[in-house]
């Protein structure tokens, strides 16, 4: 069996570096691997638009720039396949299908749907595409056959669900469709990056993020003003490293190479966290060099983007390329479907044959 990956980014807003920890890093290691026979890599904009339909423009402006973010950190056109939802219509198709096998209490019960319902403070007045995201999310996924989908450990319980609808349809029609495995970030401090003031999740909405996109004094400023240990009011103070936005940035973004280039009077992340959590290091020398890392990491990316910028209708020329190639792999799949669900009437001879033996018979 061929190794497929499908995984995307809704659209609603520059990517961030708590979308590049959590996926896109680990996406372009994935791309480069030489591993996988196929990579398709989704702007989701159909999903966006289930909680933004009274706002297409927001929408559609950031198509181009979740393009510029994917491209600027590495991922190649050569080897992924980046494409836009709403321009594969199959996968419409297929989610209406995948309606029947799933009931609302089952939907219900997603904690990852009743955690973004809360989020978004829908209270009674959910929009039903909202709420069947995880049939969506399993037409998306079955559409290219893929058998592993990198996300993040929020989107688990969508995968759970997109395995029970596989399964289900299985049962029912026939061995059809590919059952995906969730693939996790290998780093425990990649699943879930804190905002800068603190809270739990990095969001647009809660102006708390570090986007990928951001100038650097606009990354040091950010940084500079991150939320650290409330307590550490004084270099000499002990400081609290766990749950600690600064530590945790850290754990995910610096390497002992960041250690010997910047700040080489610590061996690596421990020395440096041990240090802190006795008393004697201060919050800015600790954000300084979490800058320093964070440039690192993101000068690169930053660079490329500008160059992509130039040739924005390169860019789109991309996207139509890789949505035509999407197209045809789920028009495959939904033929197949359609095959095991008995209802290709046109195609189907044997059937077209036997109904007209049945009647010419009577």
């Amino acid at each position: 069996m061929a190794k497929i990956i499908l995984t995307g980014d809704r659209p609603t807003g520059k990517l961030h570096v708590g979308h590049y920890v959590g996926s896109l890093r680990r996406r372009v290691e994935l791309q480069n691997s030489g591993e996988f026979d196929e990579i398709y890599i989704m702007i989701a904009d159909a999903q966006a638009l289930t909680d933004n339909a009274d706002n297409p423009e927001k929408v559609r402006e950031n198509i181009i720039e979740v393009a510029l973010d994917y491209l600027s950190c590495g991922l190649d056109p050569a080897k992924s396949t980046l494409f836009i939802q709403s321009q594969v219509p199959e996968l419409t198709e297929l989610t209406f299908y995948y309606m029947n096998l799933v009931t609302i209490a089952r939907l219900q019960r997603n904690p990852t749907v009743k955690s973004e319902i809360q989020q978004r403070d829908f209270h009674n007045s959910i929009p039903v595409g909202f709420f069947t995201y995880p049939i969506s999310q399993t037409a998306d996924i079955t559409a290219f056959d893929a058998t592993v989908v990198p996300v993040g450990e929020d989107q688990e319980p969508m995968l759970e669900q997109a395995k029970e609808i596989v399964r289900r349809f299985n049962y029912i029609y026939g061995d059809t469709l590919v059952e995906p495995q969730i693939l996790l970030p290998e780093n425990k401090y990649c699943l879930r990056l804190p905002g800068t003031d603190g809270k739990a999740k990095m969001s647009k909405s809660l102006n708390n993020c570090i986007y990928l996109s951001d100038s650097s004094e606009e990354v040091r400023k950010k940084i500079m003003g991150m939320f650290t240990d409330p307590n550490h009011l004084r270099v000499e103070d002990p400081g609290q490293v766990e749950g600690n936005p600064v530590f945790i940035y850290l754990e995910a973004f610096s390497t002992e190479e960041h250690f010997k280039q910047f700040l080489p009077e610590y061996e690596n992340l421990q020395a440096l966290k041990d240090h802190y959590t006795r008393g004697g290091l201060g919050d800015v020398k600790v954000k300084k060099f979490l800058y320093a890392v964070m440039e690192d990491v993101l000068a690169p990316i930053r660079e490329r983007r500008k160059e992509y910028e130039k040739d924005i209708p390169a860019v789109l020329e991309i996207l139509k390329q890789g949505s035509i190639k999407a197209e045809a792999k789920a028009a495959a799949t939904l033929h197949r479907v359609k095959q095991s669900m008995k209802i290709n009437y046109f195609d189907d001879q044997d059937y077209l044959d036997a109904q007209a033996k049945k009647f010419a018979e009577e």
